[in-house]
């Protein structure tokens, strides 16, 4: 059995944990019944009004995964793209979430955009992309993207901040030397979806939370919408 905490600093935190607000502007409306047959062209237009609201870096996401034991893990990735194919995101897969990956192939997102009081979470399977796909993935992105690369060793144990340093500034330099340099481990991601959840925050709880789940083939028509209990 736990005991409470009752030391002066963890009552400091559970007040500051009370203050805090969310959702303190106006919030969009959202008719869950005027929707698109897919989700796709609603996450798009969705994301694009997180821009436009000013939401900080709306193409972060949580990317939660599971090793072979069934332990979850989550962090913050970058998504590279939302097509017909699903969810695109990348990473080394030598990384703790690659290894995962390879272990057991599925996993969840979650988008927050707090200025909107909007959530998208996808869940699906999730397949690698070829070297081909890989490799054009990798040198799409910036030279400091290309020189975080090419250090590696993510996840991996590190004996000093000042290994990195020296890793991290031959990368950059070789990054500059050589734009079209490969990483071996660097591989695409591509979440398919089978789960795709809207949820549109309202001042009065009424959350509107809208499920695209699929039914059938990988159509349009093979998307099944539903409206869930906030």
């Amino acid at each position: 059995m736990t005991t409470t905490d009752d030391s002066p600093e963890a009552h400091a935190f559970r007040d500051l944990l009370r203050s805090l607000r969310v959702w303190t502007g106006e919030l969009p409306a959202f008719d869950p019944y005027a929707v698109p047959d897919a989700p796709l062209p609603l996450f798009r237009q969705w994301l694009g009004e997180a821009a436009a609201a000013g939401v900080p870096e709306p193409h972060t996401m949580a990317l939660a995964t599971a090793d072979a034991a069934g332990i979850p893990s989550v962090r913050i990735v970058m998504l590279h793209d939302a097509d017909e194919n699903g969810w695109h995101f990348a990473s080394h897969r030598g990384s703790r979430k690659g290894r995962e990956l390879a272990a057991r192939p599925r996993a969840s997102l979650c988008f927050y955009w707090p200025l909107v009081a909007r959530q998208v979470r996808v869940s699906g399977e999730v397949v690698t992309g070829t070297p081909e796909e890989s490799s054009a993935d990798l040198h799409r992105r910036s030279p400091g993207a290309l020189a975080a690369a090419l250090v590696g060793h993510q996840s991996e144990v590190l004996d000093s901040y000042a290994e990195l340093e020296r890793a991290a500034d031959a990368s950059w330099e070789r990054a500059q030397r050589e734009p079209d340099a490969e990483v071996e481990s660097w591989t695409a991601y591509v979440l398919r979806p089978e789960e795709v959840e809207f949820f549109q925050g309202d001042a009065r709880r009424r959350h509107v939370r809208l499920r695209y789940r699929r039914a059938g083939e990988r159509t349009a028509d093979g998307w099944q919408r539903e409206l869930l209990w906030p």
